[in-house]
């Protein structure tokens, strides 16, 4: 007896730790809100501020860098995956910059930046109060 209890204790587990993950990504994340990311590219670190307004899976919003300056993008989140793009101008150079990455939780996501193909790096950003 106390040997199928501990069978079903261990499948009971690992039905959960199975089921788990498929949970996480049927449930509908909203990143509408102040954001922090966190950007690291082979020229430096940034810390830009980005406002997401989500509706269903379009994303519009405003992004704010001291290195980048003000632009507003649009973009989308389907499946957890987020992508937006946003066009600046730096030294009188225009530049589409392209972040893509995945939404970890509704308060952090993480994933890869390319600014206009003059340099990639990564992101991590963080839901502000």
């Amino acid at each position: 007896m106390l040997r199928l209890r501990s069978y079903l204790t261990v499948l009971v587990v690992l039905a959960t730790a199975m089921l788990s993950p498929r949970v996480l990504t049927a449930q509908k994340v909203d990143v509408t809100g102040k954001w922090q990311f966190t950007v690291t590219t082979d020229a430096g670190t940034g810390s830009p501020t980005v406002t997401f307004k989500q509706q269903g899976d379009s994303l519009t919003g405003h992004y704010s860098s001291q290195v980048l300056g003000e632009s507003d993008f649009k973009g989308t989140l389907k499946d957890g995956k987020i992508a937006f793009v946003l066009q600046v101008e730096v030294q009188g150079t225009k530049l589409l910059v392209t972040y893509n990455g995945t939404v970890e939780s509704n308060d952090a996501m993480k994933g890869t930046v390319d600014l206009g193909g003059q340099g990639t790096g990564t992101f991590t950003g963080k839901r502000t109060p």
